[in-house]
């Protein structure tokens, strides 16, 4: 029955998702914000909900590591999912198209990534209130990332002409498509975290484990299914931009996962085994943001070399991750 939870609870979270691309597309075009900042920063909070919402129902249920190991774990599967989308497009090279409009969401990826990192091992023991100085920085840190990703995005949105076909959709039913999916995440979220930490009692593996891997994909399947889903439907920008801008924002999440852990600071209670999970997801958006600017145009057959070495840095990381046995 717990089995049946988890893959029906993942069918909502991956039709919600559908419906978060199409309806953000319908936003970036209406308001003309561009599919980028679109993508780096309302699409990619949206699709992060999920992540937000079972770290929230994690701490709620006692297990901060599941909550943890689902954030960091999630930066590992977006940048795999940055090979997927390449594979996905073998007959443009989308990722090097895009290349510059994505530098700084990139940069700014592996800064917020490399900030918690830091975070965990200087154990900063200063509180405001119930809160860590150090989750209070982070936040600060994505609201000032987030500004500039806007100021950057608005100059390329301003220069990009568009025209709208007769039947294209409103605003209004735009936001509301994307307000009700967003719900549906919202209302499903606590079935996912139940039934993945009786999954993690039952196989014995731990909830570290399993947040890293088995909760940390399910809750990344809103960016994989809107990525694919806006590649579709030509928003390559909105697609980029949302697996970049999803690492952002579950840096911003850890921080904000703090207001809701009242028994000190959240980065203080993760297990130091998170580490090296923090580290896998830092050095897979270097190697993302490096292979969208390199221009190699080499194969292996169908497959670029930058997308090769993702696909065996995150399969490599989770059989390490397995194999070390981290538990908590």
């Amino acid at each position: 029955m717990i089995w049946v939870e988890f893959f029906a609870s993942a069918a909502v979270i991956v039709f919600a998702a559908t419906q978060l691309a199409k309806y953000g597309d319908v936003i970036a075009v209406r308001t003309r914000l561009g599919g980028m900042f679109i993508g780096l920063v309302l699409l990619a909070g949206a699709t992060s909900l999920p992540e937000v919402l079972t770290t929230i129902n994690a701490i709620g249920q006692g297990v901060p590591n599941l909550a943890a190991g689902n954030l960091l774990g999630s930066n590992m599967f977006n940048m795999f999912m940055l090979a997927i989308l390449d594979l996905a497009a073998r007959n443009q090279r989308i990722l090097r198209k895009s290349a510059l409009k994505h530098a700084l969401s990139g940069s700014l990826a592996i800064f917020l990534i490399g900030l918690v990192v830091f975070f965990i091992l200087a154990d900063i023991d200063i509180q405001v209130g119930w809160v860590g100085l150090d989750s209070l920085l982070l936040m600060v840190a994505y609201v000032i990332a987030a500004r500039l990703l806007q100021q950057n995005s608005a100059a390329i949105a301003l220069a990009e002409e568009i025209e709208l076909p007769a039947n294209f959709p409103s605003l209004l039913k735009g936001v509301l498509g994307f307000l009700a999916a967003s719900l549906g995440l919202v209302l499903i979220t606590p079935t996912l975290v139940r039934s993945s930490t009786g999954i993690a009692e039952l196989t014995g593996l731990g909830t570290t484990f399993v947040g890293t891997s088995l909760v940390a994909i399910v809750t990344s399947l809103p960016e994989m299914v809107t990525t694919l889903a806006a590649l579709k439907i030509g928003a390559d920008d909105m697609a980029i931009g949302n697996l970049f801008g999803s690492n952002l924002f579950n840096m911003f999440a850890l921080g904000f996962a703090d207001l809701f852990y009242t028994q000190g600071r959240f980065l203080s209670v993760i297990d130091p085994s998170f580490l090296v999970i923090g580290m896998l997801g830092l050095l897979m958006t270097g190697m993302g943001l490096i292979g969208n600017l390199a221009r190699l145009e080499r194969r292996i057959f169908f497959i670029e070399l930058d997308a090769l070495a993702l696909m065996l840095t995150y399969l490599g990381g989770m059989w390490f991750l397995f194999s070390k046995g981290i538990s908590p």
